[in-house]
C-alpha cells in the first residue's frame, strides 16, 4: 500500500534527506507539537491541539530509516468509578522503521503483505500513525483518580470519597414483610 502524498509543512512530517542513504547516519528531533484529534479512547485521551513533546532521533539503516525516542504529553479523562476528572502524565516509547520504496517492493514481491510495514515517501517520514500505535495502547484502560476511589453510592449516585461513612438504612426484602407486621401489632397494642 502505498503512502498518500505527505505535506512536508506538517509537525508530524520529518525530512530525511540529509540523512542520505548511508547507514550510521543520525540526526536528532526535538520539538513540540499541538496533539492531533482523537488521541485516545472515550474514557482518557490526550485533547486535540495540546502540546506533545517529541524527542526523536532519525538514524539511517540498510533497509531505510529508523526512529526512535519519546513522546511525552498529558492525557485527560475521567476517573471509571466516581466520573471525576483525571489528568494523567503520558512518557511513552517511540521505535519505528520506514523502509525504502524498493524494500517495500521487494517484501511485496516475496509474498510478505505487511500492513504493518512503514514506507518513505521520498524522503519524508510520516509519524502520526507511529504516534498514535505507540500513545493510544499506552494510556490507562480503566483510568482512575487514585487507586482506592471508592467511586459512587449505588443507591443515590454520592461521591463516595467525600462522605466515607454514608450509608442508607436498608432492610433485606425477604424481612420487609414482617416490617410491614411490626408496624400493625405496634397499633393494636396502642387501642
Amino acid at each position: 500500500m502505498r503512502p498518500s502524498h505527505l505535506d512536508p509543512r506538517s509537525p508530524f512530517v520529518l525530512e530525511t534527506h540529509e540523512l542520505g542513504r548511508r547507514p550510521g547516519s543520525m540526526r536528532k528531533v526535538q520539538r513540540t507539537v499541538a496533539a492531533p484529534d482523537e488521541l485516545g479512547s472515550g474514557m482518557i485521551g490526550i485533547p486535540a491541539g495540546s502540546d506533545l513533546e517529541l524527542d526523536l532521533r532519525l538514524e539511517a539503516v540498510m533497509e531505510g530509516v529508523l526512529v526512535t525516542g519519546s513522546i511525552r504529553g498529558e492525557a485527560v479523562g475521567e476517573c471509571v468509578r466516581c466520573l471525576e476528572r483525571v489528568v494523567e502524565p503520558v512518557d511513552v516509547p517511540l521505535q519505528e522503521l520506514y523502509v525504502y520504496p524498493e524494500r517495500a517492493d521487494v517484501a511485496e514481491a516475496n509474498g510478505d503483505d505487511d500492513e504493518d510495514l512503514r514506507e518513505l515517501e521520498g524522503d519524508l517520514v510520516d509519524l502520526e500513525p507511529a504516534l498514535r500505535d505507540a500513545v493510544v495502547p499506552a494510556l490507562p484502560f480503566r483510568p482512575l483518580c487514585r487507586t482506592d476511589c471508592p467511586g459512587l453510592c449505588s443507591e443515590c449516585g454520592a461521591r463516595l470519597a467525600d462522605d466515607p461513612d454514608h450509608a442508607h438504612e436498608t432492610i433485606d426484602p425477604r424481612w420487609a414483610a414482617l416490617g410491614g407486621l411490626q408496624g400493625t401489632d405496634d397499633e393494636k397494642r396502642e387501642s
